[in-house]
This record gives structure tokens, sequence and C-alpha cells, in this order.
């Protein structure tokens, strides 16, 4: 098409807006998210990473029993690795059968298996169970403690501190909304078979059966996990995490003012995500995105992909301002190696840059032959 006959389309598309007549409606702005009264929020796509909502999301804030989130996943390390066992016996402590607040109530020199405690801390919220399981994993809860942090910093979550496993009151624990998103997906991620646990709702030990607190697990099929917390300090909170037709959100609501709260909130919060944004797949993993001209090779072409698959989450139904562009080096030089990155992947919607993505040979390019290596010194020369 020719630049006039583009200026004579855009022209016939300003007459037909004006006149009402064949008029393409430009697709509407998202709208803010759901109001409620909360310390923070955070509204993240679990595949892209994406934070599709947010009200004070690095502000700390006392995390109550969602600290059990990191104790969970600890515990679901170390069982990943070999060095605890699920069917492992845990003698039961007085510091664990004393433990105050939301209980278990397993008894002071009882051997419990590791799995039941897990239920018990996941779905009773356990403070002694999440004691017996810390003194079990690293010898005491204040040794386990210590370890919480450095998983922390190994995550990336620079604003939380732990003093316990439980998420008691302690001036010196706390959280954000923002990290505890960042656990929650890493959780999911890493641990998708025991993951399952959070969407257990009740489970019954020494005869008293206890409920799941995330009501959203009754009120929202789609709902799967994950915690809740509270305390006088910190409010009520919730960690909830959904999915929908292969889309899945994390929604982390902290310091609301009762049950009620937490779970309408959580619930405004997931309802926004699905119904204003969809998630693409738009690279698989090793899947070709690109080419790139190797010089000295034993070949010529090179295919480029990514390492992992991608994941952009965009407004609903406006994946035409979608954009994939590769930012490839000026020279790629053999040899080549599989999974040596060469340039990367930029991803756009609509003019704004969503992400830069890594690109990676997908195949060796050995030296190519004499001739071919000084036939191609001979062109590069020419390209200075």
């Amino acid at each position: 098409m020719t630049f006039a006959q583009k200026i004579q389309v855009l022209a016939a598309s300003l007459i037909c807006a004006g006149s009402g007549l064949n008029a393409v409606a430009a697709p509407l702005p998202i709208p803010e998210p759901p109001d409620f009264v909360a310390s923070s929020y955070m509204l993240m796509d679990y595949h892209s990473g994406q934070i599709l909502a947010a009200h004070d999301p690095d502000k700390r804030v006392e995390p109550a029993s969602i600290t059990k989130l990191m104790t969970a996943y600890i515990v679901f390390d170390v069982l990943k690795k070999g060095e605890v066992k699920p069917d492992d016996l845990v003698t039961v402590s007085e510091k664990a059968w004393k433990a105050i607040g939301s209980r278990m109530f397993i008894e002071v020199g009882n051997q419990v298996p590791v799995s039941e405690l897990l239920q018990g801390m996941i779905v009773q919220s356990g403070n002694d169970a999440s004691i017996a399981l810390a003194e079990h994993v690293a010898g005491g809860e204040n040794s386990f403690a210590g370890w919480m942090n450095q998983y922390a910093e190994r995550l990336g979550m620079l604003n939380t501190q732990y003093q316990n496993a439980t998420g008691l009151p302690d001036d010196n624990h706390y959280s954000t909304a923002a990290d505890i998103a960042l656990l929650a997906r890493s959780l999911i991620t890493e641990f998708p078979e025991h993951y399952k646990l959070y969407s257990q709702k009740d489970y019954s030990y020494n005869g008293i059966k206890q409920p799941n607190r995330n009501r959203l697990l009754w009120r929202d099929s789609s709902v799967d996990g994950m915690k809740t917390g509270f305390t006088d300090a910190a409010g009520y909170c919730l960690v909830s995490s959904a999915e929908r037709d292969g889309m899945r959100l994390i929604a982390v609501v902290l310091g609301t003012p009762s049950d009620k709260a937490r779970i309408s909130s959580s619930e405004a919060l997931l309802n926004y995500g699905f119904r204003f944004f969809e998630t693409l797949r738009v690279a698989g993993k090793g899947q070709p995105m690109a080419q790139a001209r190797v010089w000295k090779g034993a070949t010529e072409q090179l295919d480029l992909g990514t390492a992992r698959a991608v994941y952009v989450t965009i407004p609903r139904g406006r994946k035409d301002g979608l954009q994939l562009k590769p930012d490839l080096p000026g020279r790629v030089i053999a040899p080549v190696l599989s999974g040596q990155s060469v340039g990367k992947l930029q991803i756009s919607h609509e003019g704004k840059v969503l992400r830069s993505e890594p690109l990676a040979a997908l195949n060796d390019v050995p030296l190519g032959g004499l001739l071919q290596r000084l036939a191609d010194e001979v062109m590069l020369f020419f390209k200075r």
C-alpha cells in the first residue's frame, strides 16, 4: 500500500468514526483495581510474574501465619533433596506442645510423621506443628529462623526478616506483599507435588477435625491455595491463588479489618485480574524465535530461542498490540556452542516494553573450513 493509499484509508476511517457508520471501537482502558481497606496488597500473574495491581507492596508489615509459607518452602526443599523423608518420625518437644495460638494439638513426647505435621501446619495453621518441623529440620527454631532468612535472601525477598517459624509477633519479624508474592510464586513453581496440600479443606488429628481457614476454597472452585494469617497487629491476611483457563493469579492481601474483608478483597482482586487481563505464551522453551548470521562457521545460519517458556500478561482482547523484536549483536563469530547467549528478545505491547528475554543458540556452529574462514574474513574487512 502506497503512502497516499494509507492516507485515504485513514481519512475514510475518521469519517466513519465521526458518522458512527462502520466505526471500530477503540479498546476501553483498564479500570482501576477494586477499592478496599488493607495495609497493602499485590496481584501478580503467576506465569509472567507481571504485577497487575498493587497498593504499598513494599510496606513492611507483620505477616502473622503467612510466615508458614516460608516454613513449608524449606521443609519441601529438604524433602526434595532427600535430607528428610515424609515418614520420618518427629518427637514433639515441650516447646512445640506449649505453642500458643492456632494448634494441631500434638502431645509432648509423641512421635508424629513429617507428612502429618505438614498437614497440621498448612491446613490447620498449627503453630505447634511449625515449631516441631523447624526443630526436626534445623535442630531448633532459632537456627531454623536463621535458615529462613538465608532462603529469603536467595529468593530476592529483600524486605523480609524472620524471627520464628510461626509468625507469632516480634518487632523484628516482618515482610511485604511484594516479597510474599515472590515466595508464593516460587513455592508453586518448585514444589507442585506439595502445593496440592494448600487446597485441602480440612484435616483431622488426635480426634480433632479442623477446617482450612481459607474460606475462598469453598466460594470459588478455581482457588486452590494458599494461606491465611491473623494477629491483632497484623490484621486479617490472606495469600490466595487461582487458575482459570490456564491463567493463574496470586493475590496477597495484608492487614484487612476482618475475616470477611480478607475473603471479599481477595476475591475481588482475583476476579479483576481474570476479567481484564489475559496471559499469553509468546515463546516456548527451545522454540526458534530468531536467526543470526554466523561468520567463519560451518553453517551461516544459527537458530536462537529462549531457555524457558516466556509469558506476558496484557489487557484482554488487545493481542494486536503485541510485538516481538530480536535484538542481536552486530556480528556472531564461530565457534558457537548450544546454549550460548546471543542477544535478546524484546517484547512490547502497544509501544511499551514488557520484558527483555535472553536468546540462546539452539545448536552448535563449529568453525568452518579454511576457505570459508578466509572468505568471511575478507567480507568482514569490507563491512568495517
